[in-house]
């Protein structure tokens, strides 16, 4: 079973956000806070959204995706981006991580959205080739980049 976040469901996203850092080898990256989860989540200016995975026989959170708005200057319309999408290791294999990018899916059909995208890291080869059983493919002839940190501070003119 799929549903929205609500705000009772900070603590369990916070804590699968640190299982998934901790599954990709950069639990001290992980520096979000329950009150900044729930500002981007449910405050004034929501930024972002989340779902969470539920086991359909005993009802136990075993997942989640989240996500925000993204807008194609080429296509003229929003899509998903999905920041994060986790399922806790005892409970992959049931269709957890299917059902939620099936419910993104359904949500960019349903609002007229043209594209659903996330990154995956290269090693994480289990992930790539469940999202390739889905159809999806890895867009190769880009190169991601990041400003962060120092780099992020100094190009803004404020040194840290």
């Amino acid at each position: 079973m799929i549903r929205e976040a609500t705000p009772a469901d900070i603590p369990l996203i916070h804590a699968l956000i640190q299982e998934l850092a901790a599954y990709e080898k950069a639990p001290h990256e992980a520096r979000a806070t329950e009150p900044q989860l729930h500002d981007a989540l449910f405050g004034d200016h929501p930024a972002a959204y989340a779902h969470i995975a539920t086991d359909d026989a005993t009802g136990t959170p075993v997942g989640f995706a989240l996500w925000f708005l993204n807008f194609s200057t080429w296509r003229g319309v929003h899509g998903i981006y999905l920041e994060d999408l986790y399922v806790r290791p005892t409970a992959r294999g049931a269709g957890h991580g299917k059902a939620l990018l099936t419910e993104l899916a359904r949500i960019c059909t349903e609002r007229g959205y043209e594209r659903l995208e996330w990154a995956v890291l290269n090693w994480n080869t289990p992930a790539i080739a469940f999202y390739e059983s889905l159809g999806a493919r890895p867009q190769d002839e880009w190169t991601v980049y990041r400003l962060t940190d120092d780099a992020l501070k100094k190009l803004a003119g404020r040194s840290s």
